[in-house]
């Protein structure tokens, strides 16, 4: 038996979104499920995907990967305790949320930039002329990377998120050769800092870094450019959301979180059983693969009013957009400052900004885990 997931190739006109209605339909009568194709465990509900994100002794994040990989196996995000304490204890000493803070008035700088660039012409492709080169300038600024690199940067993230082991092993050695130049000559970056850190005697190791400095690239260049064009989307098909928070300015951040919430960029995290478990009314053996649709339990109506309305002042708004638990996502304070300084700029000078209404909006991947737009013409 099969999933039966709806194609995700192209959305129409009136920006509908075929996944929902899947996902609602899979809450209500396989809230976890086998798909026997994939041999994937898939669970749909609130409740138990936040179960899993918090058992980590039973569900690990060291997934399998492929036994050519060798990069991004031994990062934050796929390791277990005790090495992922340890980990994120080193790194969490280097970056905290007074280096994130630090960076609003260069974030500024990019941002006023990037706007100047398309101000004047009335039109723009959002993802393209902005959502797309933010997250990467920044994130390559506080790895330390140089300008003539960040369309490089780029690629090779698109690369990673699409499975492409070429682009990978090309990124994985860019980064091999960036930390060896710091390692002889520090300088005033994150990789300097994260070789410099010390926490109990121990010190990221040569793969560790690599791999710290990949998922900080990718998790934050693509959830970043995603959660940014998912905004604009969501303000378009929300009139009344769009005028309020226009009137209101001080309802952006609640508005990020229903973004993040409404069409979370991350729509599924994967597990890896440990020992013969249960979930929901299912037992899952151990060994399996368990995909945890994020974008379901955001959408979970049982847990959220009007679950399926864009409701801009929501609180509570508890979304597992960023995970949960020891897993949760140590960028997210990055990610929401880009994306609060990035919107509020863009509402203040592109005035009655709106998706082209001649535009078909195609899907970033074909691959289920992630949502956002290839492209956004707007009109402003």
């Amino acid at each position: 038996m099969q999933a039966n997931q709806p194609s995700r190739s192209t959305s129409n006109s009136a920006l509908f979104d075929d996944t929902l209605p899947w996902y609602a339909k899979m809450r209500r009568e396989a809230p976890v499920f086998y798909d026997a194709e994939q041999q994937t465990w898939f669970v749909f509900r609130y409740e138990n995907v936040k179960q899993v994100f918090a058992n980590w002794q039973m569900f690990s994040s060291k997934v399998p990967q492929p036994p050519e990989q060798t990069d991004f196996t031994q990062s934050l995000n796929l390791v277990d305790p005790p090495k992922h304490r340890s980990l994120r204890t080193l790194v969490a000493k280097v970056f905290t949320a007074r280096r994130v803070e630090a960076l609003a008035p260069r974030m500024r700088l990019i941002v006023d930039k990037l706007l100047d660039r398309v101000q004047d012409q009335g039109q723009m492709d959002f993802v393209r002329d902005f959502a797309v080169p933010l997250p990467v300038v920044v994130i390559a600024e506080i790895l330390g990377v140089p300008i003539e690199r960040h369309a490089d940067f780029k690629h090779w993230s698109d690369g990673v998120v699409n499975k492409d082991l070429t682009a990978s092993r090309e990124l994985g050695d860019y980064f091999r050769e960036l930390i060896q130049q710091r390692s002889g000559k520090p300088s005033n970056d994150l990789v300097s800092d994260l070789i410099a850190a010390h926490e109990d005697g121990e010190t990221l190791s040569a793969q560790e870094l690599v791999d710290f400095c990949i998922v900080l690239l990718v998790a934050g260049n693509e959830t970043t450019t995603n959660m940014l064009a998912n905004a604009i989307v969501c303000l378009h098909e929300s009139p009344s959301a769009y005028k309020r928070l226009q009137n209101e300015p001080a309802l952006l951040h609640s508005a990020i979180e229903e973004v993040l919430r409404y069409r979370s960029p991350v729509q599924s995290i994967f597990r890896f059983t440990k020992v013969d478990t249960q979930v929901g009314d299912q037992t899952i053996p151990a060994g399996q693969l368990v995909n945890l649709c994020v974008g379901s339990a955001n959408r979970d109506e049982t847990k959220f009013e009007r679950a399926d309305e864009f409701v801009i002042d929501r609180d509570p708004n508890e979304h597992v957009a960023f995970g949960n638990g020891i897993h949760f996502c140590l960028g997210a304070p990055l990610a929401r400052l880009e994306a609060a300084i990035g919107l509020r700029a863009v509402l203040e000078r592109l005035p009655n900004l709106r998706v082209d209404p001649t535009a078909t909006l195609e899907r970033v991947s074909p691959v289920f885990d992630l949502h956002g737009f290839k492209s956004l013409p707007v009109l402003f």
